[in-house]
C-alpha cells in the first residue's frame, strides 16, 4: 500500500497570471508557496485539506470534467463574498434533495468549482458508530 503523505490538483491555465488572480484575489485562497519567477512563476494554494497549484500554461482550457469542491462553513457568507469581489456564480447557494447546500462557480478557463455547505446533522458530519 502506497501510504500517501500529501496531495494536489494541477491546473494548467490558459492565462497563469488571469487564473492566479482568480484563486488568489477573487476567492482570497491563501498561499501555501510560490516558485519561479515572472508571468509564469507557480502558485500553490491551501485548498482545505489539500493544495491546489496554478502553474505552467497550456494552450487548451482543462477537460471539461474537471471540477473542484471546496466545503465553506457558510454558503451564503461565501456568495456574497465572491459577488462583491466580482466572481460569476453559475447557480447561487441552494438546499439539494441530497441535504448539501450548494452554489456553483467557474474558473477564467470554465473550471467548474462546487462551493458547498454541510449543514448541521447532515450524514456526512455525522458516522454511525463512532
Amino acid at each position: 500500500m502506497v501510504h500517501v503523505l500529501s496531495s494536489r490538483v494541477l491546473l494548467r491555465p490558459t492565462d497563469p497570471e488571469r487564473s492566479r488572480a482568480f484563486y488568489g484575489e477573487a476567492l482570497g485562497l491563501a498561499v501555501y508557496r510560490e516558485f519561479g519567477t515572472g508571468s509564469e512563476r507557480g502558485v500553490v494554494y491551501f485548498l482545505g485539506g489539500g493544495f491546489l497549484e496554478v502553474s505552467g500554461r497550456s494552450e487548451a482550457p482543462p477537460a471539461p470534467g474537471l471540477e473542484l469542491w471546496m466545503q465553506v462553513a457558510d454558503a451564503a457568507a461565501a456568495h456574497e463574498e465572491f459577488t462583491r469581489r466580482g466572481v460569476a456564480v453559475l447557480e447561487p447557494p441552494e438546499r439539494k434533495p441530497w441535504g448539501l447546500i450548494e452554489m456553483w462557480i467557474a474558473d477564467p478557463d470554465g473550471v467548474r468549482i462546487a462551493v458547498v455547505e454541510v449543514p448541521e446533522g447532515h450524514p456526512m458530519r455525522y458516522r454511525p458508530g463512532i
